[in-house]
């Protein structure tokens, strides 16, 4: 994620940011520009930027209660932004535990979306493809007649991604984190892997882009539920670390790919923010280890060039974390198997892109 900078007073600003801290300037995520801009009324419900050369602009109908961010220009005739107009059902507002689940599902949304509209990645929804098209829908717990809960289901089917809103809670999703004994469990995890299993089905459709994802990820035809029941009763191989990216990729092809995608959005998003800070490693005595992002790695071919950025910036990411008494950052490793897995989707990304 890139640094911003307000075009009022200079002040430094997020990608989430609202109001600039420094000058007071409302601020808006242009996504045609993949920019945070400052603003100025310009009348009922409209803005323009401090140049006035974007044109008239209005808010996502979600910035109302304070869910989003992101503007969209007088040509788009829509009332929601290129991020939550592919939203279906939605969290309840009425209460704050809602509105908090609202708020934290749609963060981490609009960072998957950022991705996407950076590579040019093909979007389309149920109204230009009604059965399979990218819609989401963040489902409540199904409370039974007994009183208990039946957790809702996360997952991927023919476009359709369904996200568990309670995991918007954080102990919740850590409960869940540690029951299953995953390293690493993030709503924006869970957006990135499903859109995994969705890119799979758009981009890996003619004989010649499947073939080669077979070669890296096996056959996605394979009984996925003998494999996950195999995966249940047996646990992983005992050599999936030289393998595969997580214990879980390694239970199906499908899953492979999708991990791997999700994985390749974290290194790459991850790099353009130490890009963005001027972040780089050089360990006295240590120069293996050394490496900076002087490149921008949302355009980078070779994956081994991510590979070798990550490897140093992830270990010393990893190495703050256990100085403060916390968990790694990134509790993976990049297998020079993994790495060929990344570069197969990343040629895949910039072929569907065009970049």
């Amino acid at each position: 994620m890139k640094l911003y900078q307000c075009e009022n007073c200079g002040q430094p600003v997020h990608f989430d940011n609202r109001v600039c801290i420094s000058c007071g300037s409302q601020l808006g995520f242009l996504p045609e520009t993949a920019a945070v801009h400052a603003l100025v009324p310009a009348g009922d419900l409209q803005w323009q930027t401090s140049s006035w050369s974007l044109g008239t602009l209005r808010f996502c109908a979600n910035a109302s209660e304070d869910i989003c961010n992101w503007l969209i220009t007088e040509a788009d005739s829509n009332t929601y932004c290129q991020a939550c107009r592919y939203n279906r059902i939605v969290p309840v507002t009425n209460n704050p535990e809602g509105l908090s689940r609202w708020q934290n599902i749609g963060r981490a949304q609009r960072y998957l979306f950022y991705s996407l509209i950076r590579w040019n990645l093909p979007r389309p929804g149920r109204d230009v493809d009604p059965q399979g098209g990218l819609v989401f829908d963040f489902l409540a717990d199904e409370v039974t007649s007994d009183g208990s809960v039946v957790p809702a289901m996360t997952g991927h089917e023919d476009g359709l991604i369904s996200l568990r809103a309670a995991e918007a809670n954080d102990a919740t999703r850590e409960s869940v984190r540690v029951s299953m004994g995953e390293p690493y469990r993030t709503l924006l995890g869970h957006f990135r892997h499903e859109t995994g299993h969705f890119y799979f089905d758009q981009l890996c459709r003619d004989e010649a882009t499947l073939s080669e994802a077979r070669s890296y990820f096996g056959d996605e035809r394979e009984d996925y539920e003998a494999a996950l029941k195999r995966n249940y009763e047996e646990g992983p191989p005992a050599d999936w670390q030289s393998r595969f990216i997580s214990t879980y990729a390694s239970c199906h092809p499908s899953e492979d790919f999708a991990e791997c995608w999700a994985h390749y959005f974290h290194i790459v998003d991850v790099l353009e923010t130490a890009r963005a800070f001027g972040l780089s490693t050089d360990p006295w005595r240590h120069s293996a280890m050394a490496a900076a992002v002087d490149f921008d790695p949302y355009r980078v071919w070779d994956a081994q060039v991510l590979a070798d950025a990550w490897i140093p910036l992830s270990v010393a990411l990893n190495s703050i974390q256990r100085s403060m008494g916390q968990p790694d950052s990134y509790p993976f490793i990049l297998s020079p198997p993994v790495v060929q897995k990344l570069g197969f989707i990343n040629r895949l990304i910039r072929r569907a892109g065009g970049n």
